[in-house]
């Protein structure tokens, strides 16, 4: 992968992190997403580890590794084998796809 598909996906994969903890924080109606204000990583990253609390470390995990990419692989430029964190990531979207999709 070239330098700027690395960058380019690094951000994507943040982003879609950043929406699910996000759509998480609206259904289980957290204290975050109440207060209804501009969001930040560290609001971001104690709505991950709380909930994941109860849904499990994936949560937490995939967010970690979310920012991970969003500061080395997309800030800093750094990263050039992304393929392990992206997988973490889409690990992420798909058990939070089915939290999101239940009644």
């Amino acid at each position: 992968m070239k330098k700027g598909d690395t960058v380019q996906a690094s951000e994507k994969a943040y982003k879609v992190a950043e929406e699910i903890v996000k759509a998480l924080a609206e259904k289980f109606n957290t204290l975050e997403y109440q207060q209804e204000g501009k969001w930040y990583a560290y609001t971001l990253g104690n709505v991950a580890y709380e909930l994941s609390k109860t849904l499990g470390d994936w949560l937490n995990k995939g967010w970690v590794t979310a920012y991970y990419l969003h500061v080395w692989g997309f800030h800093e430029g750094k990263l050039k084998d992304i393929e392990g964190y992206v997988k973490t990531v889409k690990e992420m979207y798909e058990k939070a796809k089915k939290i999101l999709t239940e009644s």
